[in-house]
């Protein structure tokens, strides 16, 4: 969207009113011409057509109803979008996309005008006999991140009085071509460009939070004050896309044990996977992030043998400092991440005491030695990922499998509680007693491993479930003593302080998640957005709490947000929006009742939960 930050800066609540109504107009033109969205990503969304024709007719569409809604509005208040579209193959992982084809069409998107519209040589060829449509030739651009030049072609704007030929009622044409090989399907691309900081229709489509497009980085962020580090995900080299939770894996236990070495600042794991599949240059990597050093490497899999390549870059400079390739049965897999942790340490000539040594050479519990069971750990998180009943379901399955695998693998034990305690807050209880459950399961896990932070998290936020405000607390600040590099240590903090009644501290914890967790900064504001509320500033808290919901439709964290909204739209005297808002809730999770909530929202300070209470009541929640 162009001039965001103008807008914003203007009138917040403006901006939001005609970001929502745009964007219905663009999520409903998508599904229209036949598109699917992909996933979104601050200001960007991605959407995918099976007919490159398709998505052309979508953005013309998009930009012509655009233009007419701008028609209504002041000068100063219109809303204008760019868009770009490419043809190529893409990877399917999923839900989601990722490859050149998707960063060319956002390149693609970066030399629009506002209001316009830019396609590659590829969609101009495809369609040049199936739309009449007028282009300026821009040539041949280079790009960032792409190897080759690429052609350019902008569409100029059509006549007033005429219809796209060929097609059908209100000028829409209704066609579909998939075309789907092996692991790639070839499809017409449209990266649509726009401010997404508004309320998504709640579903259970996979979350979006790897999208491979983002925002455009601003200045670099400021270089630690200690050697600072991101591992990005590893390559699966193996030729098979069932192996993708292998490299997966390594990248996440990396980043787990290097996070524990206090002397060593560690890019959280989700910033890290935002650049899965995509080709990078360590020097942006480093300036976007913010750190000096990146490690990245690949992983092969041939029967029951494993191969690891991995190097260490100087982000600042580029240079290589060393690069190893490892070759092992798969029973020493995990010995070969002990010595790449090992060989780190030494190269950033780091301090590590007995007890981190422990904590990473894996003998403490929250590693495991036996293959089979951390193959069902890494598939429990797979499925816990897509933050679906069905699927949590699936992925308690599988890390009850791996702690029977394995009885002292404290870290599937955390797993196993996290889905427990997540049945609890939205009615899933299949467990008979789901919240002591997963106590009890905290606690296995803290007797395998005390100096697990994670499982110090869960015990956290169990305890505030239960109403144990002071032991909810201590636990959560003693997850961040064990691992100051874990944006999870600092959400958990954050969350505990809300309902402590302490919004200020809440504010500050999240802004340290934040930094650790660049790249998806707006996953933390869940909790600015409540800490505005808990502080009575209704009107500033609601376009932080949307901003949340936009980035992370399908988190379950969103469901949280309409409780909040609730109370932000009552306490304006919008009571309107109020009871939609409780609809959304209820749409969210049927079976909540006002008490159900109350119950999920504990609330340490009795004049705030009462307050709650009847706002919920004033917004139509029995």
């Amino acid at each position: 969207m162009h001039g965001y930050s103008r807008l914003m800066g203007d009138d917040e609540e403006a901006t939001f009113r005609t970001l929502t109504a745009h964007r219905k107009i663009i999520d409903g033109l998508i599904e229209f011409h036949h598109g699917r969205f992909v996933g979104s990503a601050g200001d960007s969304v991605l959407a995918e057509f099976a007919s490159v024709v398709n998505a052309v007719e979508c953005a013309r569409e998009i930009q012509s109803t655009l233009k007419a809604e701008n028609a209504s509005l002041p000068p100063g208040r219109r809303m204008e979008f760019r868009i770009g579209i490419n043809l190529g193959d893409v990877i399917v992982d999923g839900a989601q996309i990722y490859g050149d084809g998707i960063n060319v069409a956002a390149r693609l998107e970066n030399l629009a005008e506002p209001g316009g519209i830019c396609v590659s040589g590829t969609v101009r060829e495809q369609i040049s006999n199936k739309l009449a449509l007028n282009y300026d030739d821009l040539g041949e651009q280079v790009v960032k991140n792409i190897a080759k030049p690429v052609r350019v072609f902008r569409l100029l704007p059509e006549p007033a009085d005429s219809a796209p030929a060929g097609s059908g009622k209100n000028g829409r044409r209704r066609q579909a071509v998939y075309l789907r090989r092996g692991a790639f399907s070839v499809a017409g691309l449209a990266i649509i460009v726009a401010a997404v900081l508004l309320v998504q229709h709640l579903s259970l489509r996979l979350p979006a939070t790897s999208a491979s497009i983002h925002p455009a980085q601003g200045q670099a962020l400021p270089l630690p004050d200690k050697p600072s580090i991101v591992v990005l995900p590893f390559t699966n080299l193996s030729g098979d896309r069932e192996q993708e939770y292998l490299s997966d894996g390594i990248t996440t236990d990396l980043i787990t044990d290097l996070s524990r070495l206090p002397d060593l600042f560690v890019i959280d794991r989700n910033s890290a996977f935002t650049y899965k599949g995509k080709t990078v240059k360590v020097e942006d990597v480093g300036r976007e992030l913010g750190v000096k050093y990146v490690l990245e490497g690949g992983l092969q899999k041939v029967g029951d043998q494993i191969r690891i390549t991995t190097q260490l870059v100087d982000a600042t400079t580029g240079d290589q400092l060393w690069a190893e390739r490892y070759d092992c049965p798969r029973r020493d897999f995990f010995a070969r991440q002990d010595q790449i942790v090992q060989r780190i340490v030494t190269t950033l000539n780091l301090e590590v005491d007995l007890s981190q040594r422990v904590a990473f050479m894996g003998t403490g519990g929250a590693r495991t030695t036996n293959p089979d069971a951390y193959d069902a750990y890494l598939r429990g998180k797979k499925y816990a990922a897509s933050m679906t009943k069905e699927n949590y379901l699936k992925a308690q399955k599988m890390f009850e499998k791996a702690i029977e695998l394995d009885p002292k693998y404290a870290a599937a034990y955390v797993s196993l509680g996290h889905t427990l305690r997540f049945q609890w807050n939205w009615l899933w209880n299949e467990d008979p007693d789901p919240l002591n459950h997963a106590l009890q399961l905290a606690k296995q896990a803290i007797a395998l491993d005390d100096s697990l932070a994670s499982a110090h998290g869960l015990l956290s936020a169990v305890y505030l479930s239960k109403g144990q405000f002071d032991q909810a607390l201590g636990e959560a600040e003693r997850a961040v003593a064990l691992d100051s590099n874990s944006a999870d240590s600092y959400n958990a903090l954050a969350f505990v302080l809300n309902y402590f009644g302490r919004p200020a501290e809440a504010v500050a914890a999240a802004e340290k998640a934040m930094r650790l967790d660049p790249r998806h900064r707006d996953q933390y504001l869940i909790w600015v957005g409540m800490a505005q509320t808990q502080m009575g500033h209704y009107a500033k808290a609601i376009p932080i709490v949307k901003q949340f919901q936009a980035s992370y439709p399908n988190n379950l964290g969103s469901g949280f947000c309409f409780t909040y909204l609730m109370v932000d739209y009552v306490e304006l005297g919008r009571e309107k929006e109020a009871r939609a808002t409780a609809a959304d809730l209820l749409r969210f999770s049927p079976d909540l009742t006002h008490d159900l909530l109350m119950e999920r929202l504990p609330l340490k300070n009795q004049a705030t939960a009462d307050r709650f209470s009847a706002d919920f009541s004033k917004a139509g929640l029995k």
